[in-house]
């Protein structure tokens, strides 16, 4: 932020993992009301060709629905496993794209500090992929927290105590197997948005600064910047975040050798085929609008939280050297 802090020395991967997941937890919990909304919006009338009965009619209805018969417990359902879900899955998204980038750059032979669109997308999506991979269990066992309703449920519901009890119950039934279910639909949902998030964010600050519209350090640069970063990430990632809230939350059942398998999908794109036969391709974006008051927030807190932080960070450690 200031002309020193910008001249330290780079953070390690390490420094920027710490960062990026605390970035990320403080984001969720702005963002998780908005994601209860958006599971059981995107679970509501699953597979039903006359589109089934409309527990809830849209964004607005579905959380004062939750907040007048869950309370607060209700609107915030799953943010334990959220927590930890953002710590790494942010972590390895903010943490490992720059090394990523970098390293594409030195191998194509440009510098490390320039700004390749293919470069910077190829980062994105495999930081984001890793992410995924790491917190699938996490991701899992919140949005079956997060389906569930005592009062107004919609598709299947798993009702666990908490987040220790969700993951011993499925390792227990299902093994190791069962913690790993939907992680192709994770890993294709995350590297969609990852893929564009940090590019877009990084193009839009680079051309804010540039043509001099914003100075660099300025709050408004990051949150314009965020801004634009969480529509693209919105636009490319819904359909990939559909199929996954249906894949995780779909029950499963025993097979004869053994094996747990989803008794509706086999993976997210026979989860879209499916949904898109019975439902039609507008089903695709069902939650869209709690996505969408979901992932802008969350997009805006996260990056402009992992620059405060990261400002923060730089300035504590440069005067203890």
């Amino acid at each position: 932020m200031s002309a020193g802090v910008a001249q330290s020395v780079p953070l390690s991967t390490k420094e920027s993992f710490i960062c990026g997941g605390l970035a990320g937890c403080v984001a969720v919990t702005v963002s998780n009301p908005a994601e209860v909304a958006k599971t059981r919006l995107q679970l509501q009338g699953e597979l039903a060709k006359d589109g089934g009965v409309k527990v809830y009619h849209n964004t607005f209805d579905a959380v004062a629905k939750t907040f007048r018969n869950e309370g607060i417990r209700g609107m915030q359902r799953g943010l334990g496993p959220a927590y930890l879900y953002q710590t790494l899955l942010n972590g390895a998204r903010l943490g490992f794209y720059e090394p990523i980038r970098q390293g594409l750059n030195h191998i194509i032979g440009v510098s490390p500090s320039e700004q390749r669109p293919y470069t910077s997308v190829i980062a994105g999506a495999t930081s984001g992929a890793i992410g995924a991979s790491l917190g699938n269990p996490l991701f899992l066992i919140k949005a079956r927290m997060q389906a569930y309703s005592p009062a107004l449920p919609v598709g299947t519901q798993h009702y666990y105590k908490n987040g220790f009890d969700a993951l011993s119950t499925i390792y227990r039934v299902e093994g190791l197997r069962g913690l790993v279910r939907g992680v192709d639909a994770a890993v294709l949902r995350t590297s969609m948005g990852s893929s564009v998030q940090l590019p877009t964010y990084n193009w839009t600050k680079n051309q804010l600064v540039k043509r001099k519209i914003l100075p660099a350090d300025s709050v408004w640069t990051f949150l314009l910047s965020s801004s634009v970063s969480g529509v693209c990430v919105l636009a490319m990632m819904q359909p990939a975040d559909t199929a996954l809230t249906r894949v995780y939350n779909q029950p499963t059942h025993r097979l004869p050798n053994g094996k747990y398998v989803g008794t509706l999908y086999k993976n997210p794109i026979d989860c879209l085929w499916k949904t898109l036969k019975a439902e039609g391709p507008l089903a695709w974006y069902k939650g869209s609008t709690a996505h969408f008051f979901r992932i802008v927030p969350h997009t805006i807190v996260t990056l402009t939280a992992n620059d405060i932080i990261v400002g923060l960070y730089k300035q504590f450690r440069d005067r203890r050297l």
